[in-house]
């Protein structure tokens, strides 16, 4: 069976690349164009990784990470922060809030499938 990768980010052109990349690495994915978007989607069923902006509107992606870790269901769901933001302080952000990794936009899918095959659970 595929394993699931929630995709969160406002740009669909950003959404759509990665889709392709993963699903023909063979993943399943979940589309949200927003933090809350992506929390209404998160309906109890099995997502083994998120990959998420961090600059979105309604919610962004370090809120976002912050209310995914306090579902009991999600806590231990692995998160790539995939983003333009490339300070130490947003990265701290993210670290403190439950992120694993960090890529910068512009990435090569490459670099993302790596950090992707690292985090995921078996």
């Amino acid at each position: 069976m595929p394993k699931t990768i929630m995709i969160v980010d406002d740009s669909a052109s950003l959404r759509q690349v990665v889709n392709i990349a993963l699903t023909q690495a063979g993943y399943e994915v979940i589309e949200a164009c927003d933090g809350q978007d992506a929390l209404n989607r998160l309906d109890g069923r099995k997502v083994h990784l998120v990959i998420s902006d961090v600059n979105m509107p309604v919610m962004d992606g370090i809120t976002f990470v912050t209310e995914l870790k306090k579902r009991a269901e999600y806590r231990f769901v692995p998160v790539i922060m995939l983003t333009t933001e490339a300070g130490e302080q947003k990265k701290l952000a993210g670290q403190a809030a439950g992120a694993k990794a960090w890529v910068v936009k512009p990435f090569q899918p490459a670099t993302m499938l790596a950090a992707v095959a690292k985090l995921i659970l078996p």
